[in-house]
């Protein structure tokens, strides 16, 4: 079992910045690789970021590449999400979650992710 629980979230004017962090509870943070997602109004959850057990590996969602950065704490049980450049369309609940995976990679279909988050809330003011 793990808990997830997020925090970072806020408002913030266009093209600032926010770190995102996610502590995790239980001793097997290791073996679980890590993503993002966020949900806006009316809209399905749609994956932001994720990265490998050992933090190697990352992927992005295009609408985010270049200004967003993904990373990992092993030793804290913490994974972050540093944003910058933000733009309104940005604004949405972000959802940390943990994926089990017995081999190095990631994945970024929300469905297979095993454990969430209870979101935290990011608004860009234009």
């Amino acid at each position: 079992q793990v808990q997830l629980v997020e925090s970072g979230g806020g408002l913030v004017q266009t093209g600032g910045s926010l770190r995102l962090s996610c502590a995790a509870s239980g001793r097997t943070f290791s073996s679980y690789a890590m993503g993002w997602f966020r949900q806006a109004p009316g809209k399905e959850r749609e994956f932001v970021a994720a990265v490998s057990r050992s933090g190697v590996i990352t992927d992005y969602a295009d609408s985010v590449k270049g200004r967003f950065a993904i990373s990992r704490d092993n030793a804290k049980n913490t994974v972050y999400l540093q944003m910058n450049s933000l733009k309104p369309e940005d604004t949405a609940v972000y959802y940390c979650a943990a994926d089990w995976m017995p081999t190095v990679g990631i994945r970024i279909i929300p469905n297979e992710y095993d454990y969430w988050g209870q979101g935290t809330q990011v608004t860009v003011s234009s």
